[in-house]
């Protein structure tokens, strides 16, 4: 026996007594048998390494409510409240302080709402365990086990830490930890871990890790880790909000300077200028938005996706990997009978080798084991035709012969005979046939080589000697939708990694079959947590590039799902994780988008983001298309809001530097009581709105925008990301232009008093100050509101996207009560300013006018945001051809950033191959023979080759882009062109097969060709428009 062999027969602990404290080093040793502790012992070894337990970090409700009110926005709220409060404008007080607290609920319930993972973990544990102490077996806490207690481990018990088997064999189902989809048989000195359950077998362990030093420990730490900062969609407008207040704060502090250097009264001025800056700082944006993601969180629920943050949903459409467990989300979770079954016995066929498998087992009990159900319960199985066997004696497995054997009677003749099944070596022992031996061996080994098991069955013939029947071959099979919807999420730009716990081999016969590449490798590739348990901090930059080129790993631990993630993560992908078990939990807490599939775990759902409701991957599919459409509907009302917040800051600003109403101040005219009287007209020196019609604009609008959660919007398809720089000039743009004809409007108003102004010769007459400041403000009113509908279409014009009736309604009430309230405003003075309705008097077409003048801006408005469009489009401005298609939520370029440029069609190339060998079985199906479309296939096949070999020489720094690859495009379109020819002579129905699959390919390589062009080049090639009808996914699919 060798050294490694003799230190599994015993494990040895003890406690050092001659030493300062407990021993801590339970590494096995050779002829030392386990004893029981005492009670002493026990407790002197608990306060060293602490309660078998996992640690949990709970922050107080009330500590989480509190942060929501000292984030960098809040600040900027209680400091405008507080002046407001200063000088005793306290209507606006209560308004900010209303928003205010309104802000803080929402993210207090946002926060809290979501599951605690780690609780989870704890209560998925039984806290009790079976302990041998003071020399006998108590049943006890198992958070008072320590290092070194001697444990009993018995069917259906779960494992209370990290144990050493001390001797015999167990079964031990470790699914939720591994992901592995059979129970794992393991033998003397194998460590069954914390949180797995003996399904077969009892034996003696002694414990090695409690606690925070367990496989579940370990993954309650990584839980806990990076959850402090911000979200993403939170940077997005805190970076908006930075941009926006200062230009705020900015323009009002010079138009506070200019005011004083007036010699205008102080109070009056702060009280504008404050005014001001509230009307201009959107403070309602994180409102609308997060009622935008509640109104999508809703959607997604219709489809099967529960979320559980609300953010999530913004991560997910900009979400460009996913890396998605096997176990339970690709595949059934199920093992499941194949087609290949080998007999060595005359006259077998699959349904009669079944009978025989069930004859080895409790045929008319229920299935005792995974094997007997996948023998008992298979589609193929026909117990009826066991009616005429009578089984006389049962050997049930166990884990010294690991096979099960019944010996059986057949009624019609008498005869006795034996049946096994098990481990094809395990069978093999029982069969004296050499030949039979090799053969075996063969199958099972090339079976293995795809991944598929075997299961081996045989029985004695007259001479009651065994003989080899059959294998039965079984694998857990991808679900019947996974390979359609990986595709799907390739078309929209989602390259989907494979991570499993499960076997090397089975992950790459699974990967094949789907379709997503066969690079699978196994975790040595990767790097492991630190002494502290940390992600190293050079993970991203040393493996970035090894990950982001893998198809999947395999056989891996919760700690490398963990560092793939953040390995991607660091190197600004916007990662996605599904998965179903406690293995997955860090993982999906870490992801951008945790997803746990159906049937998931409890630690799993708290840890995810989104909980689907649904089997498979077909809802995230669904829920990528959702999302993408609620990322349009909240960019559409971020891009009006900054546009409606430079118009007013603008107008405002421009208003009181230039346009000073007392300058076109009318001579005395005769007074509305006394008309023999002269009063003078009053004209103030510096325009303002009272604060009321600010607040009216801002709440109308903003109120009723929330309806722009309803909005019609087309998905893009490519991940979404955040352009702000060319956000910023769209916004501009629409908001000069509005504040432009404002500005206009304002001055032909003032000057209306003048013979040889704009009104007297379009016959409008003289308007009164108060009537001014009303009309002003339905202009405002209105196109702000019309700038909406110009912003939401970005490069089309507002006629190119229907809006839905709900915003439509949203819109048709708000600038009713406008224009209402602007026709009948009463005649006097709102916070010291005159305002009067439009309505009276004698000229009465007022209101008409102004939506004629709104309306006739709105197309000049409309057309120079869609020429702006053009002109970036054409020049690649800000990136925005670029930015695209390189598949890095951080990069909007390929130079400098080596990823970046590798990710330029690199899931279109993994689609192309995709839909190519999707292609070749279709043809292969269809026609059973070689021939000519044999070759055409193989051409296909080459071209497409050639075109990705393109695709990559060029981003290895090629300079001819846009002529190989049109070149690469036009071989395999050649390619296509004489497969179709070839098929034009084909029964109908099997063209009507092929040609769907070959109109993939097609798609799939012009896709790869312009995006790479578009990534390398900046170009705007043409199906690259992000709202392409031409190129949507879903029209190749």
């Amino acid at each position: 026996m060798t050294e490694n062999a003799q230190a599994k027969e015993t494990v040895a602990v003890s406690l050092d007594h001659e030493g300062e404290g407990p021993r801590t080093d339970f590494t096995p040793s050779v002829g030392i048998s386990s004893e029981a502790f005492v009670h002493t012992e026990a407790a002197e070894l608990l306060k060293h390494h602490g309660r078998n337990e996992l640690e949990e970090k709970v922050t107080p409700s009330w500590l989480i409510f509190l942060r929501q009110l000292y984030q960098p926005m809040p600040i900027m709220i209680w400091i405008a409240a507080i002046i407001e409060g200063a000088i005793q404008n306290w209507p606006d007080f209560g308004i900010l302080l209303g928003i205010q607290f309104i802000n803080a609920t929402l993210g207090w319930y946002e926060t809290t709402k979501a599951g605690n993972a780690v609780a989870a973990l704890k209560a998925s544990l039984k806290p009790q365990a079976t302990a041998k102490r003071d020399g006998k077996w108590v049943n006890l806490d198992a958070a008072l086990l320590v290092p070194g207690d001697l444990v009993l481990l018995g069917s259906g018990s779960n494992v209370p830490a990290d144990c050493l088997i001390n001797h015999g064999t167990i079964d031990v189902d470790q699914a939720a930890l591994t992901g592995e989809s059979l129970p794992v048989t393991m033998h003397m000195g194998d460590s069954a871990k914390m949180g797995s359950t003996v399904v077969r077998g009892e034996t003696e362990a002694t414990v090695e890790f409690t606690g925070k030093n367990t496989f579940f420990g370990k993954t309650a730490a990584m839980l806990q880790q990076g959850g402090d900062e911000l979200g993403h969609l939170q940077k997005i407008l805190l970076k908006i909000m930075v941009v926006l207040v200062v230009t705020s704060l900015a323009l009002c502090g010079t138009a506070f300077g200019y005011l004083m250097g007036m010699g205008e009264d102080g109070k009056e001025a702060l009280s504008f200028t404050v005014v001001l800056l509230v009307a201009s700082i959107p403070i309602a944006i994180e409102i609308v938005c997060t009622t935008t993601l509640a109104l999508g969180s809703r959607e997604l629920s219709a489809h099967g996706a529960i979320v559980t943050r609300l953010a999530a949903i913004e991560d997910m459409a900009g979400m460009n990997m996913l890396c998605s467990d096997k176990t339970g989300t690709l595949t059934l979770n199920k093992m499941v009978i194949q087609e290949d079954t080998p007999t060595y016995l005359p006259g077998l066929d699959q349904a009669r080798l079944l009978n025989l498998a069930a004859l080895a087992a409790k045929w008319k009990e229920p299935p005792r084991d995974a094997l007997d159900t996948l023998v008992l319960l298979c589609e193929q199985q026909d117990l009826s035709k066991l009616d005429v066997y009578e089984q006389i004696d049962y050997m049930p497995f166990d884990p010294t012969i690991k096979r099960t054997e019944g010996t059986i009677r057949d009624t019609r003749t008498g005869k006795v005979f034996k049946v096994s099944k098990g481990a094809p070596h395990i069978i093999l022992k029982l069969c004296p046939d050499q030949r039979v031996h090799h053969m075996v061996e063969e199958t099972v080994s090339a079976f293995g080589l795809r991944g598929i098991r075997c299961l081996a069955i045989a029985r004695t013939m007259d001479d009651d000697t065994w003989h080899m029947a059959g294998l039965l071959t079984f694998l857990d099979p991808p679900r019947p939708d996974t390979k359609v919807t990986i595709h799907k999420a390739m078309a929209y730009g989602v390259d989907v990694k494979m991570i499993t716990g499960d076997n090397l081999l089975i992950a790459k016969e699974t990967a094949r079959v789907l379709g997503m590449g066969t690079n699978i490798q196994d975790p040595k590739s990767l790097p492991s947590m630190d002494a502290e348990g940390k992600a190293p901090k050079d993970l991203g930059k040393k493996y970035g590039k090894i990950i982001m080129e893998a198809d999947g790993f395999a056989q891996v631990y919760p700690e490398h799902k963990y560092l793939i993630v953040e390995a991607l993560r660091q190197n600004g992908f916007a990662v996605g994780m599904t998965g179903d078990g406690v293995n997955d939990a860090p993982a999906l807490k870490r992801a951008d988008v945790g997803v746990a599939v159906q049937g998931a775990t409890d630690a799993a759902r708290a840890a995810a983001d989104i909980v689907l409701t649904q089997p498979g991957l077909s809802t995230i599919v669904t829920g990528i298309v959702t999302a993408r459409c609620i990322f349009q509907r909240m960019k559409n009302f971020i891009n009006y809001r900054i546009a409606a917040t430079l118009q007013l800051l603008v107008f405002f600003f421009i208003a009181v530097l230039t346009l000073k109403p007392a300058d076109y101040e009318p001579p005395p005219q005769p007074c509305e009581h006394n008309p023999k009287e002269l009063c003078d007209a009053e004209f103030p020196n510096f325009f303002k709105m009272p604060v009321l019609m600010l607040m009216l604009i801002t709440l109308l609008n903003d109120g009723t925008l929330i309806s722009i959660g309803y909005d019609h919007v087309k998905p893009t398809t490519m991940p979404e990301k955040w352009n702000l720089p060319a956000l910023f000039v769209v916004s501009i743009v629409l908001g000069m232009v509005a504040c432009g004809s404002s500005l206009l409007l304002l001055w032909a108003a003032l000057d209306s008093w003048n013979p040889d102004g704009i009104f007297h010769k379009w016959g409008i007459g003289r308007m009164s100050y108060g009537k001014i400041t009303t009309m002003i403000y339905l202009k405002v009113s209105v196109s702000d509101f019309l700038t909406l509908f110009s912003a939401r279409t970005h490069d089309g014009f507002f006629w190119s996207s229907k809006p839905s009736p709900v915003l439509m309604c949203a819109a048709l009430l708000a600038l009713s009560i406008s224009t209402i309230l602007a026709c009948v405003w009463p005649k006097g003075q709102t916070d010291h300013t005159p305002t009067e309705g439009l309505a009276y008097g004698d000229y009465t077409l007022m209101p008409l006018w102004i939506w004629i003048y709104c309306i006739f801006w709105w197309f000049v408005q409309d057309a120079l945001k869609v020429l702006t469009y053009w002109v970036m489009h054409k020049l690649n401005l800000f990136d925005i051809n670029s930015a695209l298609v390189v598949n890095k939520r951080d990069a909007t370029n390929v130079h400098g950033d080596p990823l970046a440029r590798h990710s330029v069609g690199l899931v279109e190339g993994k689609l192309l191959a995709a839909k190519v060998g999707e292609a070749q079985e279709k043809i292969a199906h269809v026609m059973k023979q070689e021939g000519a479309l044999g070759r055409f296939s193989a051409n296909l096949m080459r071209a497409s080759a050639n075109l990705a070999q393109i695709s990559t020489n060029l981003k290895q720094g090629g300079h001819a882009v846009k002529g190989d690859m049109e070149d690469g495009v036009a071989s395999l379109e050649q390619a296509v062109g004489n497969l179709e020819v070839a098929t034009s002579d084909l029964d109908p129905k099997m063209r009507g097969e092929i040609n769907p699959v070959l109109e993939g390919v097609r798609d799939a390589a012009e896709r790869l060709a312009a995006n790479t062009a578009a990534g390398l080049t900046g170009a705007n090639t043409q199906g690259l428009s992000r709202n392409s009808n031409n190129h949507h996914p879903a029209a190749a699919l």
